[in-house]
């Protein structure tokens, strides 16, 4: 916790020497530059665990204890830079500074409203997880095992009242998202181990490894009392009619909409937008199937509907997927050849000395999405970025048939593209190379998951599989997925859409299998909002570059749209792209 009367007196004086240099110096862009330096700073003092997760290591040995004391500095933190931020003239920064301000007024306020009004602390038990804050430092290549682990000795000592404060803070969760703190922070239970096995390679005394060993014990203790609370708690919420419902009603979704996708699109827009665009991509595909239904399946007749016509071929394209057991190893030797076009069609520069690692998910952090891009932070750009893929370990055969034939041959091409190759991996890359710490830090989900979406389209569109009209099919299928995405997050969250809807809207008309619409029928329980990014992201992305496209003409260059439009971070779109028309007016 930063201390409160050093943060009032230092912000007074900062904010007084930009007062007097402002009335000094026509351009403010100097004195707004120091301060982003001075808030970062402040930040990662105020946020040591998301320092470390960036790479900032200055503060490993900090565990904050997320009390009401805390809840309180944070508030206060922000709302003090919200009001020095007044003090800027916008119409005098540059135009990156002015990303930069508005990226900072939106986190601000974003962070004020998640504190006060959101209160997500009160009902959500899975953000009391510690494991995050000690495998980023127990991995972190910057200083040797002895000192990690002395920062990590630090860090456990208040690992029992942290979770002492979260059982305190926790009022009336969901059912949801007990079940997936109990899941999570068992997978917390191996990190812990992780430390006591870490000592047998340092070269620290006897006797402060075992101190070590005694504070991971009482660690350990600290973590099962809280699964075996929330265990306890389970039962109450299951048959107490006045629990907490996972939906969060119309007036906190639209809020968080307004914060977490800072696009120009409202979320009533996007969503009528995205109902369009699913009629549109049914029309794709049934034209497909019909092409391809003589070769699958020669004289027997097509189906009246013309959905079950698109079922049918999807069905059976399906049964072309790996086994259960070489699910991962698939993945890693698809790695390169995506690799070798993307360098061969001189679509992005990707930098061939950052590692790209593909691993098993870690289990602190399964539970909600299949498969995610971990990337290395701006402070710790030389770090592995991790693609992680839940295995199928504990799956039945029937759950295991269901999630392989949704990721079938065709489509975990499209699932690499979005994650890894030039999806996740290469926009997060080029998002740590930006000059504006800011925007690497505050990245946009929007911008980041449309990017993402972007790419695999743009990769279809480059000739990647040969124009295969089944991997066409897939790719729409894949596409329809994201379109829904937002359909079924606002339906669910603001329009209180049933499962039974849900799952009509993903098996019946985006035609997902059964495992795959159960497993976003889970997430869509635990998060909100998240899930509009996909194609809202991308909406805007495919329409900036169709207008550039327009304005250039034939001097219009793939490969440098792509660079240039990286090179702004992971700033929202809507900032991209106003900078980017600006320059080919």
């Amino acid at each position: 916790m930063l201390n409160r009367l050093y943060l009032v007196l230092a912000l007074a004086l900062f904010i007084s020497s930009c007062s007097e240099n402002a009335n000094t110096n026509k351009d403010q862009n100097a004195d707004f530059d120091r301060f982003k330096n001075a808030y970062i700073e402040s930040l990662w003092k105020q946020a040591p665990s998301w320092a470390t997760s960036l790479g900032y290591h200055k503060f490993d040995s900090l565990l904050l204890v997320p009390d009401a004391a805390e809840r309180a500095s944070d508030v206060a933190f922000f709302k003090s830079y919200e009001d020095s931020l007044k003090k800027f003239d916008l119409a005098q920064l540059s135009a990156s500074n002015k990303i930069d301000f508005n990226l900072l007024q939106n986190d601000f306020k974003s962070e004020i409203w998640a504190l006060d009004t959101c209160k997500e602390w009160e009902w959500n038990p899975s953000v009391y997880n510690i494991s995050d804050a000690f495998e980023m430092v127990l991995d972190s290549k910057q200083s040797d095992i002895n000192a990690r682990l002395t920062s990590l000795a630090k860090k456990l000592k208040n690992v029992s009242a942290y979770y002492k404060a979260a059982k305190e803070n926790i009022k009336n969760p969901t059912k949801e998202h007990t079940d997936l703190a109990v899941m999570q922070n068992q997978g917390c239970l191996s990190v812990l181990q992780q430390i006591k096995d870490s000592l047998s390679i340092s070269t620290l005394s006897e006797d402060e490894k075992k101190n070590i060993q005694a504070d991971v014990d009482v660690a350990t203790a600290a973590v099962n009392d809280y699964i075996k609370w929330l265990t306890d708690l389970k039962p109450t919420l299951l048959t107490e009619k006045t629990a907490r419902s996972f939906r969060l009603g119309k007036d906190l979704y639209m809020s968080k909409f307004n914060y977490q996708m800072a696009t120009d699109y409202t979320a009533d827009e996007i969503y009528k937008i995205a109902l369009q665009q699913k009629d549109t991509l049914h029309a794709k595909m049934i034209a497909i199937s019909k092409q391809l239904w003589p070769t699958y399946f020669k004289n027997k007749p097509m189906p009246t509907n013309e959905l079950d016509i698109v079922r049918k071929m999807i069905d059976t394209l399906s049964y072309q997927h790996v086994n259960r057991d070489s699910f991962i190893t698939a993945i890693k030797t698809l790695i390169p050849t995506i690799v070798s076009f993307i360098n061969d069609k001189k679509l992005v520069y990707m930098d061939p000395a950052k590692p790209l690692v593909v691993r098993e998910t870690p289990l602190y952090m399964q539970g909600v999405a299949g498969a995610s891009m971990s990337s290395p932070g701006p402070y710790e750009q030389n770090n592995n970025a991790y693609y992680n893929v839940t295995p199928l370990n504990n799956e039945t055969p029937e759950q295991a048939e269901s999630y392989l034939r949704e990721y079938n041959n065709y489509l975990l091409q499209i699932l690499s593209i979005h994650e890894a190759l030039p999806g996740h991996y290469v926009q997060l890359m080029y998002s740590n190379q930006s000059p504006s710490i800011i925007k690497s830090v505050f990245g946009n989900s929007t911008m980041i998951e449309g990017w993402a979406v972007y790419s695999e389209r743009m990769m279809m569109e480059e000739g990647w599989g040969n124009n295969d009209p089944a991997l066409w099919l897939m790719y729409y299928k894949w596409n329809l997925r994201a379109t829904c995405n937002t359909i079924l997050d606002y339906g669910v969250h603001a329009q209180g859409m049933t499962k039974e809807e849900a799952m009509d809207l993903m098996v019946n008309q985006a035609f997902q299998q059964q495992a795959e619409a159960e497993g976003k029928w889970r997430r869509v329980q635990l998060t909100s909002v998240q899930l509009c990014s996909y194609f809202t992201g991308f909406r805007e992305i495919y329409e900036l570059r169709a207008e550039i496209k327009k304005r250039m003409g034939d001097k219009f260059d793939l490969k440098a749209f792509h660079e240039k439009f990286l090179s702004f971070g992971s700033a929202p779109v809507k900032d991209i792209k106003r900078l980017m028309l600006e320059e080919v007016k």
